[in-house]
């Protein structure tokens, strides 16, 4: 039988995406969602306040805490990502509403697409129009953002 979405089925829009690697070494081993978050959000000239929703992927607690806080800092922006945007406070209570990674157990493998599908189930609840950031690191040093809107 086929698949028959209807009009109340959740879906979003992919507007854009940014893949970053770091030198783990240098940058710590699951820091470059703070690199690929700033470089989208400049792109489409957006500040933190104008994203909904932020599921951010929680291998620990701390890695949250740890990105955040770099994005929290203009001059750190600056200087590392090479942007001098200052994208304003950045809104916590928009992080994780239903809970991250840690949560349900952190689905080794599965993580991005279960990030992806509690995004895309959230912002369908939000009002048209409404953004949505996607952010999943990975083991190596990788990140990838991706900036969803509710249609």
């Amino acid at each position: 039988m086929p698949l028959v979405l209807t009009a109340d089925t959740a879906h979003a829009e992919l507007l854009d995406f940014e893949i970053a690697a770091v030198d783990h070494h240098v940058d710590g081993l699951l820091m470059a969602p703070s690199f690929a978050i700033p470089r989208l959000l400049s792109r489409h000239k957006l500040r933190y306040a104008d994203i909904a929703l932020w599921e951010i992927h929680e291998a620990f607690a701390a890695q949250v805490l740890a990105n955040v806080a770099a994005l929290e800092k203009p001059d750190w922006i600056r200087d590392r990502v090479g942007l001098s945007s200052d994208f304003g406070p950045f809104p916590w209570d928009r992080v994780n509403p239903n809970g991250g990674s840690v949560a349900i157990g952190h689905p080794f493998a599965a993580t991005g697409a279960r990030d992806l599908s509690q995004a895309v189930k959230e912002l369908w609840a939000k009002p048209s129009g409404s953004l949505a950031i996607v952010s999943v690191c990975a083991d190596g040093g990788h990140g990838t953002v991706a900036l969803l809107r509710r249609p």
